[in-house]
């Protein structure tokens, strides 16, 4: 690959609003396309934002009828907005095309600058995206015990359960406070001739309590967290920001891309 330039778009109260992103993702994408401009990465916040992936069922959507824009890269339904730190890595792939491969090159940039900032996460198999694992479930109750073990977890037996329906204790962002998994990252992209667009969102000090009004990238028996959640301080964009560019530029900079793990 080329080398990697970074383009900022704008943060805080420059945050981007979400069509003028996308239409400027597009027109570096023709740029990159056309061999005008060298594999670039956008990087910014965005202004409040619903945005669903090709893949979002209706049920995942707000209840009360808030607006969702539909974009055409992969995955589900996810929020964008302040706090979040927004990636659009726009890169020439080596040919053959793998696009899972791309996925784990954007989620080991991230992982690596999570271990920066002294938190460890990882991937989830079957899940895009950078996670927190959560607490290991307590061994069940053996019947030689005596008495009864029940389980009222709706998630458990109902096949459809809805969180947004169901009060904080079931919230996405409370997944912390259950001891479940909780993703950090999402990573949703699209390649088109060759060339990648949308990216990944690292949560750094947003509100996660906006994801509680969605079904958050289509999963019900996990949540969202934040980097300021995980290590107990504020962790702003603008800390994140430099650690992203230089683990991104390591990873996607590289002459020959790390191939995918078997």
């Amino acid at each position: 690959m080329s080398e990697l330039r970074f383009v900022h778009l704008g943060f805080g109260p420059e945050a981007v609003e979400y069509h003028a992103g996308w239409q400027e993702q597009r027109r570096v994408h023709t740029a990159r396309f056309a061999d005008e401009i060298p594999d670039t990465c956008l990087l910014l916040e965005h202004q409040p934002v619903y945005t669903a992936g090709r893949r979002t069922e209706d049920s995942e959507r707000p209840l009360d009828g808030t607006p969702v824009v539909d974009v055409d890269r992969g995955g589900k339904i996810t929020w964008h907005g302040p706090g979040q730190l927004v990636g659009y890595p726009i890169l020439r792939l080596p040919r053959p095309v793998d696009v899972v491969a791309h996925v784990r090159r954007l989620e080991e940039a991230l992982i690596r600058t999570c271990a920066v900032l002294g938190l460890a996460t990882t991937r989830v198999e079957g899940r895009s995206g950078v996670w927190v694992l959560g607490d290991a479930a307590p061994d069940a109750i053996p019947a030689s015990a005596g008495g009864l073990a029940l389980d009222f977890d709706p998630r458990l037996n109902d096949e459809e359960f809805d969180p947004r329906l169901c009060g904080p204790q079931y919230a996405p962002s409370n997944a912390g406070q259950r001891g479940e998994d909780r993703k950090l990252a999402a990573i949703g992209i699209r390649v088109a001739k060759g060339v990648t667009m949308h990216g990944f969102a690292l949560n750094c000090n947003p509100d996660n309590t906006f994801y509680d009004r969605i079904v958050p990238c289509g999963i019900r028996d996990a949540g969202v967290t934040s980097l300021s959640r995980e290590l107990g301080r504020e962790v702003t964009v603008a800390e994140v920001l430099p650690i992203v560019e230089r683990e991104l530029a390591a990873v996607l900079g590289a002459e020959v891309p790390e191939p995918r793990p078997v």
